[in-house]
């Protein structure tokens, strides 16, 4: 009988313990780094082991009366990979607030386990940098120099360095442990064999602002990293040529555009040409806290690696809105690490190897809203990955080209073929076609129709854009294209909505592709002063 009784006791204390796993016991709340234009939000949990439990978002500016929907956040189980792990969370972004403004952020957690839970945060999205009358503005007198030194700003006086007229040329621009430091409309040409343009290892809240760099890397910020900087509307060129010999991680290839490591730090409307890898974060153990991270609006052209390299970033870093032409890769993420880390309305045409990498056993890639047309697999994925979120995303494949180019190839003849995708991943609204080649789409072993409910299949290029080549053979470079959709294409109203992703929709639901039909081209690149 007492052994009866031990054995119920026993299998009660088993039924209570499994119960509190799956419910859901909130924590705490944050939003770190803001942005000029997004926040960022990290609810820690414990339980939930089911996974079950959902956040939706709702946000304001402060004293306005209507709320608006943001899309729920991501859950991100506590995990661990390369060296690093993150908390067990639900975790997720606002985009494309305004600068230097006060948001309140209604959260509403629902489990059904038990532990649902509100509750409102108030945070502040960063300003633009401006120079007010009380800067520190030394005026460069126009000539060639070699190394320019700098001195800490305060947020009340930051120091500004700047050539306003004529063309002041450095070898070197130092911001190592730099503080409210700005670089603004000086040149740098630094073509030696490991010739740095301009670097901020440990700088806090600097900026580079319309500057022309020319140089082997161009602006570079290495263990401890940055914090807080702000690195825009630069011209970037390095010395990288598009021939089959340069492409790829073994091919003959130096130089790093834009690559930085560091929490918080916005990379936008710069064009950056010629580079082993146009921009990109740190890998293995060079990286520090790459969370909250935005690259937007930059227009990248030939990087016979990779266009954006967003390898190790943690959660809520974000690359949209770029556009990519005549790049060995496109968009890297390798591995994420726990995320949610976006990549939404990228463009990307004359892809060799991969419009997507995400490798090394990712997790948490948004993957909303891009467009690709290249050689080989379209909608691609060539390694494990879980915990990715695929919607309305327009790809185009083509033929494996007799001639090899670079060390990796192209990939499979396929419209889509994400070979590997965890149980968690998920799948549906994306466009895919084929150009050249008969018609095959798989996502892990299944085809692509048995994965994607609203899956639109075999689209073509000639269907879908205007006066559009397909990019066979990739070399010689291509031009820029409108990669904005036909009217009559089938991609138009094929997408599902997004909260705060795709509200601004012009027909009856968004359309697949990085570009809303109607709507015109993002600016990318340098802005006019």
């Amino acid at each position: 009988m007492k052994r009866a009784t031990l054995l119920i006791l026993c299998l009660t204390m088993l039924l209570l313990r499994s119960i509190a796993q799956n419910k859901t016991i909130p924590g705490a709340i944050t939003s770190p780094y803001p942005t000029l234009i997004n926040l960022a939000i990290e609810w820690i949990i414990e339980g939930d082991d089911n996974q079950n439990g959902r956040v939706t978002v709702q946000f304001r500016q402060k004293g306005e009366k209507l709320w608006q929907q943001g899309m729920p956040l991501f859950r991100v189980p506590k995990g661990k990979n390369e060296g690093f792990s993150w908390s067990n969370k639900h975790s997720g972004s606002i985009f494309d607030l305004k600068p230097d403004t006060e948001y309140e952020i209604w959260l509403k957690l629902i489990d059904p386990d038990g532990g649902s839970a509100e509750k409102k945060i108030v945070s502040r999205t960063r300003p633009e940098p401006q120079i007010t009358k009380n800067a520190v503005i030394i005026e460069i007198k126009p000539g060639r120099y070699d190394t320019l030194q700098t001195k800490n700003g305060t947020p009340e006086k930051p120091m500004v360095y700047r050539c306003s007229k004529g063309e002041a040329v450095f070898s070197y621009i130092d911001l190592k442990n730099r503080k409210w430091v700005y670089i603004e409309e000086l040149t740098v040409e630094n073509k030696k064999k490991e010739g740095i343009g301009i670097q901020l290892n440990g700088a806090e809240n600097c900026v580079v602002r319309r500057c022309k760099i020319n140089s082997v890397y161009g602006i570079v910020a290495y263990i401890p990293g940055a914090t807080n900087c702000y690195i825009s509307d630069n011209s970037v060129t390095g010395t990288c040529v598009w021939t089959s010999e340069a492409m790829g991680c073994n091919g003959d290839n130096v130089g790093e555009g834009i690559e930085m490591t560091g929490p918080g730090n916005v990379i936008c409307y710069n064009r950056v040409t010629g580079f082993r890898d146009c921009i990109s974060t740190m890998e293995d153990q060079h990286v520090v806290n790459q969370t909250c991270i935005d690259i937007y609006n930059n227009d990248i052209f030939r990087g016979v690696d990779d266009a954006i390299e967003a390898d190790f970033c943690f959660s809520n870093c974000r690359i949209f809105r770029n556009r990519i032409t005549n790049c060995y890769m496109g968009l890297s993420s390798q591995p994420g690490l726990g995320g949610p880390n976006y990549f939404v309305r990228n463009v990307m045409y004359n892809i060799i190897n991969g419009g997507l990498k995400l490798q090394r056993y990712s997790q948490g890639d948004v993957i909303l809203h891009n467009t690709m047309i290249k050689i080989g697999r379209g909608l691609g994925g060539n390694d494990p990955m879980d915990y990715a979120y695929f919607r309305n995303n327009l790809a185009i494949g083509g033929p494996v080209p007799v001639k090899k180019w670079g060390d990796y190839g192209v990939g499979k003849p396929y419209a889509a073929d994400i070979e590997e995708p965890g149980v968690h991943s998920s799948f549906d609204y994306d466009a895919v076609g084929v150009y050249g080649t008969p018609y095959k789409a798989m996502i892990g072993k299944k085809s692509f129709a048995d994965v994607e409910d609203h899956g639109i299949e075999k689209i073509t290029i000639e269907g879908t854009f205007k006066n559009i080549d397909f990019p066979d053979p990739p070399a010689p470079e291509r031009e820029v294209p409108d990669l904005r959709p036909k009217k009559s294409s089938r991609v138009i109203d094929g997408g599902v909505v997004i909260p705060n992703i795709n509200d601004s929709y012009t027909g009856s639901a968004p359309d697949c592709g990085a570009y809303e039909s109607g709507l015109e081209i993002p600016h990318y690149g340098p802005r006019k002063q």
